[in-house]
């Protein structure tokens, strides 16, 4: 008998796990970059979970860190100086944060014209 070899290879079944696989991995990662640092958002009427762009959270301690980074409040300012005024800026503050290390944040965010900021909180139930 004379065998042949394959002419081609149907390839599309292959494609489709690939999709999958790759849906899989895009879904996970957002849940994963989310909340790298543990903050225990303030509670309100209204949620505000979203945000594009920039990210600064202060955890309970009072530590600021920026782009998931500790950093100082002067060492946030000269890295926010460097950015546009633009982007959209997330404020992520722990409930039990001293009201000074947001208020400090805040005067930074202020200071440098920042047009576009929200602060994260959590639906209260």
């Amino acid at each position: 008998m004379d065998e042949r070899g394959f002419d081609s290879i149907n390839v599309i079944p292959f494609i489709d796990i690939m999709l999958v696989l790759l849906t899989i991995v895009l879904t996970t990662a957002t849940f994963i970059a989310n909340g790298t640092i543990p903050v225990n958002l303030p509670k309100a009427e209204q949620s505000t979970t979203e945000g594009r762009g920039l990210t600064i959270e202060i955890d309970q301690a009072g530590k600021v860190y920026y782009q998931g980074k500790e950093c100082s409040v002067s060492s946030l300012h000269a890295v926010l100086s460097s950015e546009s005024r633009e982007t959209p800026l997330l404020i992520r503050a722990d409930r039990a944060v001293a009201l000074q290390s947001f208020v400090d944040v805040l005067g930074v965010v202020k200071e440098l014209g920042f047009s576009k900021m929200s602060l994260q909180t959590e639906r209260a139930k």
